[in-house]
């Protein structure tokens, strides 16, 4: 079989008039070029839940459940497994799996990787809250107990990583990344998974380097044929564009919707879409007896939920759908996207309608008949065209007599704000891994959540978030879920935007599943 040839090894070289023999032919590399707008924020596999983040994890690193390109569940490093009684899995783990520097992987691993993801600095806690215990049976076999029946145990697992026991505690990373802190550890850079992929150089933000793991379990069931990857953040959209554009890099999974046509009209390049597993919003803080950022002083606006109505009625959401987004959008009533359960095509139907009239006398029954100023905070590298949407909005809210100050900077330091819980107004985007509405509800909803950066929650709401973790019967547990979603879209917390649609612009040669989570895959891929 014949690759396409990326890069060439020179054979011999000519030193005066003396020639040394030709070395033996060097096997071509089959590598794979990717760009995107921004790098991975940590290596730690259970310090950040963040998409590229997990995306950088999932090459190195592998799940006891994995997902396919159809987002259906398939066996990862668990070969099987049964609920042998309401509150116990049990699993069965592959045999002969070897870390990537050749420690074999086995029952003590998954017991520390699931202890290590609940620990305070996780945070991929969301995804094994209901966990009480992880039982060894023998060196492949465990039994994860949950508090109470847990019926999306083997969605939360998709994104829970193994990490090697005993690489963890040689290099003193047996606790994950303090992320909100800024903290430095050996597991932020290097890495030691069972993945398809391992790390051969990492310069954050600047260029990561990723090599074939010829001894993958995977190998068999994925056959690609990459043998390393090149991945290089480029923040700039032109430069970027331009870098595919130029034949230097052979995959970008963020092309700027305003070149898509340049692009698709350019020789041996091709464009992928498909509707993307996210949604974007805003969030208020409704919590803060005081904002941060505000000439109001002494109360919280946002804590009037007709504030938070006025700024809903004054998003022009199809302008921003037509200039902003080119049409690549969809409306969005509710901050979950289908087919994740709990969602209702007639919130989305039933948007709030753009009405500056109404906004304004909505925020002059609430005591603020000429407005207010505030600061709105966004990330100006991780969604499409999030800064452009920010900037819309500032237009839109002043036409309402609120004055806002746009802060726009990278999404390491955005979603610091949000997690760190110092922001009064905020854009955030969130999809769905174990297509069910608890996750948000854990991460956004819960008053407890990593994410609720907005402080939205109540004793009696974070009661039935809890109880649907426990309930088994899809119609019993559908009904709080709904129950939860009419208290949410009553109080408005956060203010929909838009379901994202994803584009993935590449060269013709390559071949790689588009997926809905925005999450490429390398070990799908080939180059032809």
């Amino acid at each position: 079989m014949f690759f396409k040839t990326k890069r060439l090894a020179i054979a011999g070289i000519m030193l005066g008039t003396a020639a040394t023999p030709l070395a033996a032919p060097v096997q071509a590399e089959n590598v794979l070029r990717y760009a995107n707008v921004g790098d991975a924020a940590t290596l730690d596999p259970h310090a950040l839940n963040s998409l590229v983040t997990l995306m950088a994890g999932i090459q190195m690193h592998d799940a006891l459940v994995m997902r396919d390109p159809t987002m259906r569940k398939v066996p990862g490093l668990a070969e099987s497994w049964e609920n042998i009684d309401p509150n116990t899995w049990q699993f069965k783990l592959r045999e002969g799996v070897t870390f990537h520097n050749g420690n074999p992987f086995n029952a003590d691993d998954v017991i520390f990787s699931i202890k290590r993801a609940q620990a305070d600095t996780s945070q991929m806690k969301g995804y094994v809250n209901t966990i009480k215990d992880v039982k060894k049976i023998d060196d492949y076999t465990i039994q994860i107990i949950t508090e109470k029946p847990n019926p999306i145990l083997l969605d939360q697992l998709v994104n829970v990583f193994m990490m090697d026991k005993e690489w963890a505690e040689e290099h003193d990373v047996a606790e994950p990344q303090n992320f909100k802190e800024k903290q430095e550890t050996y597991a932020v850079r290097h890495t030691n998974g069972t993945g398809a992929f391992k790390l051969e150089s990492r310069d954050p933000d600047v260029r990561t380097v990723l090599v074939r793991n010829e001894d993958w379990w995977g190998n068999e069931t994925y056959k690609h044929n990459i043998d390393k990857v090149v991945w290089t953040p480029i923040a700039n959209d032109s430069t970027r564009v331009a870098a595919l554009l130029s034949g230097e890099v052979d995959l970008l999974t963020d092309p700027p919707i305003q070149d898509l046509n340049r692009i698709l009209t350019s020789k041996g390049l091709k464009v992928d879409k498909t509707a993307q597993l996210r949604t974007i919003f805003y969030g208020f803080d409704v919590k803060s007896d005081e904002l941060r950022h505000s000439n109001i002083k002494g109360v919280n606006p946002f804590k009037d939920s007709k504030v938070r109505q006025a700024f809903y009625h004054a998003i022009d959401i199809e302008a921003i759908k037509r200039v902003v987004m080119r049409g690549l959008a969809v409306p969005a009533g509710m901050v979950i996207e289908p087919p994740i359960n709990g969602y209702r095509a007639e919130w989305d139907e039933n948007r709030l309608a753009y009405d500056p009239e109404k906004s304004k006398a909505l925020l002059a029954e609430a005591g603020y008949p000429d407005g207010f100023s505030i600061q709105l905070d966004c990330p100006n590298n991780r969604y499409q065209n999030d800064e452009a949407i920010c900037q819309a909005t500032v237009g839109m809210l002043a036409k309402i007599g609120i004055k806002t100050r746009l802060n726009a900077q990278p999404k390491t330091q955005h979603f610091s704000l949000v997690t760190g819980k110092e922001t009064d107004f905020y854009m955030l985007g969130w999809g769905i891994p174990t297509m069910d509405s608890g996750f948000i509800f854990d991460y956004l909803m819960h008053s407890g959540g990593s994410w609720n950066a907005s402080g939205y929650g109540s004793p009696e709401l974070d009661a039935k978030i809890e109880e649907i973790r426990g309930i088994v019967d899809p119609d019993e547990r559908n009904k709080i879920i709904g129950e939860i979603w009419t208290q949410v879209q009553e109080d408005i917390p956060y203010l929909p935007l838009h379901h994202q649609m994803i584009s993935w612009a590449m060269t013709r040669n390559l071949d790689i599943p588009i997926e809905p989570n925005n999450m490429p895959r390398f070990y799908w891929a080939n180059l032809k």
